[in-house]
């Protein structure tokens, strides 16, 4: 039986929602998955049929239209069950800015981009020791370099310094800020890579190879939920932790 996927792409077409979506498609549809494109943030509401994915991808920047407290809740459950969940750049970490739920499942939020697009900075490799990025090399890209706020207990595979571009934050002087990372939220793989601004970032070799080693790893925790018959009931607790 095929896996499933889904991508989830609209929001601000200036990261070209559609391009990205149509990469993550094709390479997904070449590996096998089942792959639907749903254009309806209301889709996240549906328990049932996020229950029937192996991977989730979202490719929404920003959503400044207030969706509720609990909108995200079959979300949080679904990760926690095992479904899987890859992104990058705006399209995952800039997505629902009001929905602090949501960022408790990507572990960051972007708040910054100093420079703009065009930007000359290098992507530091952290861990040569883990599959996901085991044989690359640190690479440098001209593109949007994004300073994100992150959850202290993601796994950090890949990061940038900063400042490269002069700006009031220079005054706290140089410091590394994460741009490639995976975590988990219950039994859920979670996956990020915050290049992306454009599609064709991902033409660059490394950047690629990141993105689709982290989009098959992330992909691979449903299957291990449903083999061990793991729930998401396992970490619920009876006070909202958001």
């Amino acid at each position: 039986m095929a896996r499933k996927a889904m991508i989830l792409c609209g929001g601000w077409d200036g990261h070209e929602p559609k391009l990205v979506t149509a990469r993550f498609k094709k390479f997904l549809e070449a590996e096998g998955f089942e792959v639907a494109v749903e254009e309806n943030v209301q889709i996240i509401k549906d328990k049932d049929r996020l229950n029937e994915l192996d991977l989730f991808i979202p490719v929404w920047t920003m959503c400044n239209e207030n969706l509720g407290y609990g909108f995200f809740e079959p979300l949080l459950e679904a990760v926690g069950g095992g479904l899987g969940m890859a992104g990058c750049h705006g399209g995952m970490c800039d997505a629902f800015r009001s929905s602090v739920e949501y960022q408790c499942i990507t572990g960051a939020n972007w708040i910054s981009h100093p420079g703009g697009d065009g930007t000359k900075y290098r992507v530091n490799i952290k861990s040569n020791s883990n599959p996901l990025t085991d044989g690359i090399n640190d690479f440098d890209v001209s593109s949007e370099q994004y300073y994100l706020h992150v959850d202290p207990a993601n796994e950090v595979l890949a990061t940038t310094r900063f400042p490269t571009v002069r700006w009031y934050h220079s005054a706290n002087g140089e410091v590394d800020v994460p741009q490639v990372w995976t975590r988990k939220w219950g039994y859920g793989r979670v996956f990020y890579n915050a290049l992306g601004h454009h599609n064709d970032v991902f033409d660059i070799p490394e950047a690629w190879e990141l993105m689709r080693r982290g989009i098959l790893w992330a992909a691979e925790s449903k299957k291990i939920a449903r083999e061990k018959g793991l729930k998401a009931e396992d970490w619920k607790t009876p006070v909202p932790m958001y």
